[in-house]
C-alpha cells in the first residue's frame, strides 16, 4: 500500500494571512498541531512542513510543537543550509527531505540540483545520516539527478511531479514515462520513492501507474478539498484514491 504524507503548511498559510505580526495576546488560527492530529487520526502515515527561510507559513514552533507530539512521522522539507542543518539536527524529525528554495517563488518550482550541488549536499547528509535522521532528496525525475542521488547515497528520493500535474493531455504521457523511468532507476539501486507537488485526486489515477511509490507527500490540493468537506474526509478521499493502486 501507497503511504499518504499530507503538507500541512497551507493550514499556516491560512493562518498567517490573519495573524502574521499580530499580538502574542491573539490565539492564532488554524492551528497545524491541531490539523496535524486530525490528519493522522484520519489515517494518514506522516506530516510534512517546510521550514521556509522567510517563514511564510510554518514557524519554528509549529516545528517543534508538532515534533513533540509526532516526532516519528514527521517530515521535515528545509533548504540545505547551515542554519536549517542546526535545526533539524536539533528538531530531529524521521525524516528530512532536502529542497531547493527560492524566496520569489510562490512555490517550490522545481526539484533539487542534486548533481551540481553534490559538494554542498554531500556533508549536510552525512551529519543527518549520523543523527539517525532518514533523509530524502527532492529531485526532477531525471537519469543524472538520480545517479547524483545514488552517488551521495541518500537513502530516498521525492520525485517532483509537478510537470506531470501541470501537463496537458499530449504531453502528460512523456511526463508520466519520466516518473516511471526515474522510480524504476532509483528502485534498482534499492533508493525508496516518493513522489509529490501538484498531486490532487483527478490526476492520482493516472500518477499510480508509476512503480515503486512508498509514499505521496500531498498539500494544497487536499487543504482546499478538506475545506469544502473537511479535513478527515479529504485524508480519506485521498487514501481511497490511493488504494485503487
Amino acid at each position: 500500500m501507497i503511504r499518504l504524507g499530507v503538507n500541512i503548511d497551507h493550514i499556516a498559510t491560512l493562518r498567517q494571512a490573519r495573524y502574521r505580526g499580530a499580538p502574542t495576546a491573539a490565539t492564532p488560527e488554524p492551528d497545524p498541531l491541531t490539523a496535524a492530529q486530525v490528519c493522522l487520526e484520519a489515517g494518514a502515515h506522516s506530516l510534512t512542513v517546510h521550514l521556509r527561510e522567510d517563514r511564510r507559513h510554518i514557524q519554528d514552533d509549529d516545528v517543534l510543537k508538532i515534533a513533540g507530539r509526532f516526532r516519528t512521522q514527521l517530515n521535515l522539507e528545509m533548504a540545505a543550509t547551515p542554519a536549517m542543518l542546526d535545526f533539524a539536527l536539533k528538531v530531529r524529525p524521521a525524516e528530512v527531505c532536502l529542497v531547493p528554495e527560492n524566496r520569489a517563488e510562490v512555490t517550490t518550482e522545481g526539484g533539487l540540483d542534486a548533481h551540481g550541488q553534490a559538494q554542498i549536499l554531500r556533508p549536510i547528509l552525512q551529519k543527518l545520516r549520523e543523527a539517525g535522521i532518514l533523509v530524502s532528496l527532492f529531485i526532477d525525475p531525471d537519469a543524472k539527478q538520480i545517479e547524483a542521488s545514488i552517488s551521495l547515497q541518500a537513502p530516498v528520493v521525492e520525485l517532483h511531479t509537478g510537470r506531470f500535474a501541470d501537463a496537458g493531455e499530449k504531453d502528460r504521457p512523456n511526463e508520466l514515462n519520466r516518473l516511471i523511468q526515474a522510480a524504476k532507476q532509483a528502485h534498482q539501486k534499492q533508493i525508496q520513492v516518493n513522489a509529490g507537488h501538484g498531486l490532487r485526486l483527478s490526476n492520482l489515477s493516472s500518477l499510480l501507474s508509476v512503480p515503486h511509490l512508498h509514499t505521496l507527500n500531498i498539500g494544497h490540493s487536499l487543504v482546499s478539498h478538506a475545506l469544502t468537506v473537511g479535513l478527515k474526509a479529504s485524508v480519506s478521499a485521498f487514501l481511497q484514491a490511493m488504494q485503487k493502486s
